[in-house]
């Protein structure tokens, strides 16, 4: 454990900036795809599945990330991710045609689930309880400021080149990234020793099947529906019902991340002096997220600033759940034993909704409107409210037995 707060500091910042490239080379493809989808003259449906797919393999590599990352050098996981996902921004402005870019970002996806899991296991070996809530704020503030950075630069990318510049662009801050992150990042070696002590101390192992679980799964699917869905789409539904153009539409998911890094230090606020209990704070964000959900619906059409806000605090919301039940939760989770397999699975679920919602939402808007799409992120919203309020008390007994 470091303590030199120095030292801690310095850490903390490159994680960050090392989760915030991940972003740049992550979340780039649904950045401009509305760009894409105007400028190559093809679908949302036919794009869609790029997003989603990479979606898929981005939560099934959460599994392989966590098993491995407890038996693996985590800086060596996030060093192989780094090379792959390079590879991959490079090669997707070549690809002739949606099946093919559809293989690439598939891969990508992939490669990206080598980032969390890992900084999960760096972050609880090296710091304190303190400092691991700090840097898990911190390493999604780097997210943030990455959505930020590419909403803010892909219009001025495409407006002087076309939309493949910024794959370029992704994957120039990527080889950046994986140069500093070999040097500067500290090699953690997991022992077997420790390995053993993580898989044997456990009296009691984690049924992933208690409504408990099942009841946080569920609400874990529905934010990252909600998150991602929502960030990867809100160009298109500002282009489509105001009319506007796609750089501008694009500037507009701007506010979408510099809401959520208002809602990080909310959330942590919120849950270290006000409701202590995770669930229950996850709770309070979904009612939120109900309120901001309706008020979307009901002023639909009326002024594209207004609803690029409401979608950015429903957006912020969501990021706020994320917070709570994918960074903070798995540190409760220690006396189970493999804090790194239970922080891949809690993200998993994340992208199993994120998957769905991104393909879900192109085939709704495009077949039923926005209106119906509007309506069923409020269902959504009053689903996942209910299920985290439903999960306190079982929370509760099981962390105290």
């Amino acid at each position: 454990m470091i303590t030199d707060r120095k030292k801690v500091n310095s850490i903390i910042f490159l994680m960050m900036f090392t989760y915030m490239v991940s972003y740049l080379t992550r979340i780039n493809l649904g950045t401009v795809i509305s760009e894409i989808i105007a400028s190559e003259n093809i679908t949302k449906s036919a794009l869609s599945p790029a997003v989603t797919g990479a979606f898929i393999t981005y939560g099934v590599g959460q599994l392989v990330s966590g098993f491995f990352c407890d038996r693996i050098r985590p800086k060596r996981l996030i060093t192989y991710g780094l090379m792959l996902t390079v590879a991959m921004n490079i090669i997707l402005p070549f690809c002739p045609n949606t099946i093919l870019m559809t293989v690439v970002w598939c891969i990508n996806g992939f490669a990206q689930s080598f980032m969390w899991p890992p900084l999960v296991k760096l972050m609880t070996e090296l710091f304190s309880n303190e400092d691991y809530l700090r840097a898990s704020v911190r390493a999604n503030w780097g997210g943030s400021i990455g959505t930020i950075l590419l909403y803010l630069v892909s219009p001025l990318i495409i407006s002087i080149a076309n939309w493949k510049g910024v794959f370029f662009f992704s994957a120039t801050s990527g080889i950046i990234m994986l140069v500093i992150w070999q040097i500067c990042c500290p090699d953690v070696e997991v022992s077997r020793k420790v390995q053993q002590v993580e898989e044997t101390a456990p009296a009691k192992k984690l049924n992933f099947f208690s409504p408990m679980m099942l009841c946080l799964v569920v609400a874990i699917i529905i934010q990252g529906a909600l998150r991602d869905g929502i960030t990867t789409w809100t160009p298109s539904y500002i282009s489509e019902t105001y009319n506007l153009s796609s750089s501008i539409s694009i500037l507009t998911g701007v506010l979408l991340p510099i809401f959520s890094i208002i809602s990080f230090q909310i959330t942590s606020a919120l849950h270290e002096k006000v409701f202590k209990n995770p669930l229950i704070c996850a709770g309070v964000l979904y009612v939120f997220g109900l309120f901001a959900a309706s008020l979307i619906t009901i002023f639909n059409k009326d002024n594209a600033f207004l609803s690029a806000i409401l979608l950015a605090l429903l957006n912020g919301s969501m990021h706020g759940v994320n917070l709570l039940l994918i960074c903070i939760l798995p540190r409760y989770f220690k006396k189970f034993g493999n804090v790194g397999f239970i922080s891949g699975f809690l993200n998993a679920c994340t992208y199993i909704g994120s998957a769905i919602s991104t393909y879900g939402i192109a085939v709704v808007s495009d077949n039923f409107g926005w209106n119906t799409t509007l309506l069923i992120w409020i269902g959504a919203v009053f689903i996942g409210l209910v299920l985290c309020f439903s999960a306190v008390r079982p929370w509760k007994k099981t962390m105290q037995d």
